[in-house]
């Protein structure tokens, strides 16, 4: 936003960029506190990560009346749940499906969540980098398939409410000492939710953008048969899920989204 109000002729952003790179840096001597499932070491799997040729890449539009009928699959008892909440649980769990890994194999949601307001004190409004935890929901492949929409988002909801200061702290010390190590491709899904991030709203003289967000789903020029990444994007009058997938598992994956947003609850074949 600041490079944008300069291009629109501002001698200086509004917001103060600051740097500051060590406020997120690890603890000396670094001690991993509490247990980081994200970065689990895993065997590769049956739902693949080497790349393919056919794969496809989709996006799919969501409105707000069919995250209001997602809502209605969720049990009184799981109290609010966000926006973000519903669609990930229902994108992992249709994804799941479509993809039809063994019914024991382990499966993982990976949240980004923004941990800026999670220190104390917080991180400056102006600091531009990467400030994000990846908490795990986990489960089997049976059990997220086999269950009603409401067991997934509560797992998400817990895998959020993980996140505090202690366990950014945590991440930032096991960065350290396990040498920065990826997540496990094998079994995971990874939900970025771009709606907030206000790239539509950026205005460089021209106007706002007419879409805000990544090309693609997948990372890289070569797309994985099953990427990890969905990508939930802004755009006029509702959320774009963004996704890429192998062809049968597409279409799939298409179909339970639509019986989902349609209140009607598909048995798995897992």
């Amino acid at each position: 936003l600041g490079i944008a109000e300069i291009g629109r002729g501002a001698i200086a952003p509004s917001i103060q960029p600051v740097w500051e790179r060590q406020l997120l840096n690890a603890r000396d001597p670094p001690r991993v506190s509490l247990l980081h499932r994200e970065y689990d070491q895993v065997e590769e799997g049956t739902i693949t990560s080497t790349p393919s040729e056919n794969t496809v890449h989709r996006s799919f539009s969501i409105g707000p009346n069919q995250v209001s009928t997602l809502r209605k699959l969720l049990p009184n008892t799981l109290g609010q749940c966000s926006r973000f909440e519903v669609l990930a649980a229902c994108i992992w769990r249709c994804r799941t499906i479509a993809l039809k890994p063994h019914p024991d194999e382990e499966v993982r949601l990976l949240c980004m969540v923004n941990v800026r307001s999670k220190l104390s004190p917080p991180l400056p409004s102006g600091y531009y980098g990467n400030a994000v935890v990846f908490p795990a929901a986990i489960t089997t492949a049976r059990k997220l398939s086999q269950n009603p929409l409401g067991y997934a988002v509560k797992l998400v909801k817990q895998a959020k409410e993980r996140v505090s200061g202690e366990y950014v702290k945590s991440v930032a010390d096991l960065m350290v000492m396990k040498g920065r190590p990826h997540y496990p491709m094998a079994g995971s899904c990874v939900v970025t939710d771009l709606t907030r991030a206000g790239f539509e709203e950026v205005d460089f003289g021209w106007g706002k953008a007419v879409y805000g967000g990544l090309a693609k789903a997948g990372l890289g020029a070569k797309l994985p048969a099953a990427s990890p990444c969905v990508n939930l994007v802004a755009i006029k009058g509702g959320i774009a899920i963004s996704i890429c997938l192998p062809a049968p598992a597409m279409d799939i994956f298409a179909k339970e989204l639509e019986f989902h947003s349609k209140s009607l609850f598909i048995s798995s074949g897992l």
